[in-house]
């Protein structure tokens, strides 16, 4: 997996400086910053708040997104300056550096801190517990080398919990299908992200047995990145930018859920303002949304720790290689 998409990676990066970067960056608009985003998720509420209510026009900000649909197309779109900025795993960039490259992006800002699924059993438990709730069990998780998967697994080994052995983890069927297939199989439990397991558990399917964020801690689960030198050149508006985005959060956390759902209905055409408030408020209630944009050491070890016990990464990469908070410091 880390292979494929450093390849990915690297292919895009040599095409690009092989063609001293004509037809791979394009000049934009004043203003103008091209976000391009792994997903679109209500997990990323602050991004759309910050859009919706105006606050990145205050700080003079247009913002131009699009969506990678996965990592490898994120990174490859910074990768091959088609974006100016994107939205994903810090992971990402780990493996870029990992695998030998000296120029790459880095992350400047950080918005979510904990993974943000939530483990559904398809039968009440009244104290869940990794050592002994999910033995002789089969949970869906997501695919492999996806971080729900790989945090997953990490919790899961923590506890004496291991694949193949004790517990089965499915890790081959793609996110999009991971409720149809958690209905139709003998699964008993299954991971699920907002909206999506409000909805199943409000339907009766399913209950509630945790948040895999707050048994994990925090991790930098989605960042923003640029290259070096796209923020030292545009410094004021990246400070203009993650200022927006503070400025979001705050509103989120200091609303109802009424009211951060109505800012949120324009970026979800067909998910109703219900649905939304109850994702809004399983995400405040488990602490995701990070209050400040800068990366800590301490989160960033423990996202090293994930990804080398799911054997996607050998050795510890240095935090200053990855993390530049200069500006999100400031914030």
């Amino acid at each position: 997996m880390k292979k494929l998409f450093t390849f990915i990676c690297v292919f895009a990066l040599v095409i690009c400086s092989s063609l001293s970067f004509v037809g791979c960056k394009k000049e934009t608009k004043a203003g103008t910053i091209r976000l391009n985003e792994v997903t679109h998720s209500v997990f990323y509420a602050p991004l759309y708040v910050a859009i919706n209510k105006g606050y990145m026009e205050e700080e003079g900000i247009t913002i131009e997104l699009t969506n990678g649909g996965g990592s490898d197309a994120s990174m490859t779109a910074l990768l091959s300056g088609s974006a100016d900025m994107a939205l994903m795993g810090p992971e990402t960039v780990v493996y870029v550096e990992a695998n030998g490259s000296t120029n790459h992006p880095v992350v400047f800002g950080q918005l979510t801190k904990k993974d943000g699924s939530f483990l559904i059993s398809k039968t009440p438990i009244s104290s869940f517990s990794f050592e002994s709730s999910l033995l002789g069990k089969t949970a869906i998780i997501g695919r492999q080398g996806g971080m729900p998967a790989m945090t997953f697994e990490w919790l899961c080994n923590k506890s004496g919990v291991i694949n193949g052995t004790n517990v089965t983890l499915d890790k081959d069927t793609s996110f999009n299908m991971m409720v149809s297939v958690f209905e139709s199989t003998n699964a008993e439990f299954c991971t699920m992200f907002e909206p999506t397991a409000s909805a199943f558990v409000s339907a009766g399917k399913g209950y509630y047995v945790g948040s895999v964020g707050e048994y994990s801690g925090e991790i930098p689960y989605t960042c923003f990145m640029a290259y070096p030198d796209y923020i030292s050149k545009n410094k004021a508006q990246v400070e203009g930018f993650l200022r927006a985005i503070k400025k979001a959060y705050i509103f989120i956390t200091t609303s109802s859920s009424s009211d951060v759902a109505e800012a949120l209905v324009p970026s979800f055409d067909g998910t109703t303002k219900e649905e939304l408030m109850a994702a809004v408020e399983k995400y405040l209630e488990i602490d995701a949304w990070s209050n400040s944009p800068a990366m800590s050491k301490d989160s960033y070890a423990r996202l090293l720790s994930v990804l080398k016990n799911a054997g996607t990464l050998e050795e510890d990469v240095d935090f200053s290689k990855i993390v530049d908070n200069s500006i999100a410091n400031t914030i």
